[in-house]
Formats: C-alpha cells, structure tokens, sequence
C-alpha cells in the first residue's frame, strides 16, 4: 500500500493577499536585524525560482500585520554551491540567516552540525498536518522533526501514449523497466533517463535500489565508520542490473552519460520520443514550447504520466522524493518570528500559488483538491500519489560523501556491472567514510 499521509489538526495561515515586493538581495549579502522602522527583519535565503518565494515573502510580511517583514536573497543555481554558501557562514555563527531553503539531502548534516534551530512541538504539528509522509521523512534527522516541510518535487514515468498503445502496454496497470525497455525496442523510441556524472544519477540509483526493497544505507549512524552500506544486497545487485540494462538496451540514445532532466525533455520532445522519466516541469516545459512554436500541438496532446516504474512486477515503485524545505537558522536573532513565517510561507494557498505559477508541487497534500491546481497540471493526482510512495535519499550527515562515491563508481552507466560495480563502489564509500580515500 502506498504510504499514506500524516493528518493532524492545523491552523492555516490565513494571508491578506499580495503587498509590496519583498527586498531581493544579491547572494549572500544580505543583513539581519531590524528595519529603520525597529521591526523585525527576517531574511529568508532561497534557491533561484521565477519569483515565487520573493512573492510569498511579500505576501507573509503583510499577513504579519507589522510584526516582522520578510527580504529574500538568493543563493547559487547549484545545490553544491548553495550547501558550501551556508555551511560556510553557519560555522561562523552568522545571525543573518533567519530562514534557509535547503535541498532536502543536506538537511541532516545542517542538523547534526548544530546549524538549525529546534522544531518547537506545536509548530511540528502544525507544519506536517496533511503533509506527504516523503516531505516529512525529508525533514526528519535522528527521528525529530527538523526543517519545516515546503515544496516536494518527484518523478513521473512519462510516455506517448501513441507508443505505449503501439507496443500493447496497458498503462492503467504499473509497468516495469523491462517492460518498457522491450516496448522502446519493439517501437524504436527512446527511453529517457538521467546518466550523467552528477546528483541525477544519484536520484536514479536510489530510486532503483529503493524500488527493489533496499537502500544505499543499510545501517545508518552519526560516525562515519559504523554506517553500513546496501550496495551489495540483493536490492542493491538488483538495482544495478536495471541501471546497466537500460544503459545497453540501444535505446537511451548516445549522450546518456551527459543526460540530464533538459536534455532528456528534449529527447522526449523529438520523434523519437517514447519513455521518459523526469519531474512534473515536462508538460508545462512542452506547452511553452508550443507557444513559442518550436513544437507541435500534437506532440504534447500525445504526452501522458503515470507512477514511476517498478524494478520487480508486482514490487511497488519508490520514486524520487526531493524540493526543498526550511530551515532556521540557530543562530538567528529571531527563531520563534522565524518559525512563524514558515507557517505562512508553507500555508495551503501559498504551495498552491507556488505550484501553479513557479511549476513546483506542493507537500500538502490538500493542495491537490486546488481547482487552480488541476487546470494547471493534469497530472497533479499522480504527482501527488508518487509523493505517497516516493522514498527520500540516504539520509545522512555524509551525504556528500555517499553521493559523491555513487557518482564516480556507477558512471558511466553503461560500465555498471553488478557482480563488480556494487562492491567497487562499497570499497569507495567506506575507504572515503574512513578518510582513507578522497573522492
């Protein structure tokens, strides 16, 4: 059964609407403290979007009716790059970072190292009531609750539904990576998926591992020595098999090893299209392409979604869990003003505004009830049932390490081999994890 989702009773924030537009600052250069006026100013750092966040930092700081206002400054594109901006000021004590918008593997380092601010109790419960179970095992380090869930994105198995009817896939049914690679070959098309030597192929991985009942992490711990890891398990042999599988069917197209989620869209976009798993910003991607006509109409009435593919037929898919979530900041002048604002900022009409105008699914699962919502994405029911299922990735203080390891011994995807790579890549982590080794 699909993991279902924790309901608890909430007091939404209820907003006023939009006010003036919330100070956007250059990266990283941003000042805490008080306003001219002595009110609170939060600062909330936030990965680039299209204004969504800098839009609900206005909106909260009117909902707020002059107890503190909301600025935004705006990180690096690159999570790495956010993570090391961060991790850097926070081990200084730096009292500017009120609130942070934090990719949700990194949040267990930010926790163990003392850089977030406790969860209090009745905010915890406000903040997961109806949220995904993924959004909020995302949040969770050493089982407390310690980011406040925002945005959580997933992967979807799209598909032409002209292909898949060709090959005889009933896709009202869950399908198989092997059904749909025997599909792609019966219809020479391609299948898209993520291989390049980066934090995609990461998602890839966990996925598949996660998917055949296991995980990268067997044993998790706070030192780095005693972590056990699940490569070679049967999950993790399994896993590996598919990845190289898919790798040498013939039908992932010559540039896998650089795939990344814009060029595989693109892939799908082609002729060629036929299988293709990515994030939900695939279909409004396609109807921009429409508008500016650089691609048919019929190209993307041809688009369908459903959950992402199973390793083992009758095995539930676990599909890639990720977005982004708050943190506050420990060291921040004003936690409790802090944690309030996300209240706001993560409120029902908030995710659902920032859903349908920035593309980003929300974590409350009541959002999915939006009229807005539907209208805007069709394929909002099966975001939210592969956010039901979706697992997150290995949740760990080292994750950069773990990732990092994935990335070298499992590229190219191609080169997988599951009697070898599994253990190379256990050897890797640990000798890394030892400071034996450096990636």
């Amino acid at each position: 059964m699909p993991r279902t989702t924790r309901t608890r009773v909430r007091s939404r924030a209820k907003l006023l609407g939009a006010g003036a537009a919330a100070v956007v600052a250059a990266s990283g250069l941003a000042a805490c403290g008080s306003s001219d006026s002595g009110v609170p100013e939060l600062v909330w750092y936030t990965n680039p979007d299209s204004g969504g966040q800098a839009e609900i930092a206005s909106r909260c700081t009117d909902a707020a009716q002059g107890r503190y206002t909301i600025s935004t400054a705006v990180l690096p594109r690159e999570a790495s790059a956010q993570r090391e901006q961060l991790v850097r000021r926070l081990a200084a004590n730096d009292s500017s970072i009120d609130i942070m918008s934090l990719d949700p593997p990194f949040i267990p380092e930010f926790a163990q190292a003392g850089f977030l601010a406790p969860v209090p109790d009745d905010v915890a419960d406000r903040v997961t009531e109806d949220v995904v179970e993924s959004a909020i095992e995302g949040s969770t380090w050493d089982g407390e609750l310690v980011a406040v869930p925002f945005w959580a994105n997933t992967q979807l198995l799209w598909y032409r539904t002209s292909v898949a009817e060709a090959a005889g896939l009933d896709m009202t049914q869950p399908v198989t990576w092997d059904q749909i690679i025997t599909a792609a070959q019966d219809q020479d098309v391609l299948i898209g998926v993520q291989g390049i030597r980066a934090e995609a192929l990461t998602v890839w991985f966990n996925a598949l591992i996660e998917s055949a009942g296991g995980s990268i992490i067997a044993e998790n711990s706070t030192d780095p020595e005693q972590i056990e890891l699940g490569l070679t398990s049967e999950a993790g042999i399994r896993a590996a098999e598919v990845m190289r599988n898919i790798a040498t069917s013939g039908q992932v197209g010559p540039a896998l090893s650089t795939g990344n989620e814009d060029s595989t869209a693109t892939g799908f976009e082609s002729d060629q299209g036929g299988f293709m798993v990515n994030y939900p910003f695939v279909y409004p991607r396609g109807l921009a392409a429409v508008e500016a006509g650089t691609l048919d109409q019929a190209t993307v009435d041809d688009y369908a979604a459903t959950i992402y593919p199973q390793v083992d037929a009758g095995t539930e898919a676990a599909p890639p869990y990720g977005g982004i979530n708050l943190g506050i900041g420990a060291f921040s002048e004003h936690t409790d003003l802090a944690y309030e604002a996300t209240e706001c900022i993560t409120s029902t009409e908030n995710q659902a505004y920032y859903f349908v105008t920035n593309g980003n699914p929300a974590s409350d699962s009541t959002v999915y009830e939006d009229q807005a919502v539907l209208d805007e994405f069709p394929q909002a029911p099966v975001i939210l049932e592969s956010l039901q299922q979706a697992a997150p990735r290995p949740q760990t203080p080292y994750y950069s390490e773990v990732s990092g390891g994935i990335q070298r011994e499992y590229h190219p995807p191609s080169s997988v081999d599951p009697e070898q790579t599994p253990q190379s890549a256990t050897e890797l982590i640990e000798a890394v994890l030892r400071k034996e080794q450096l990636l």
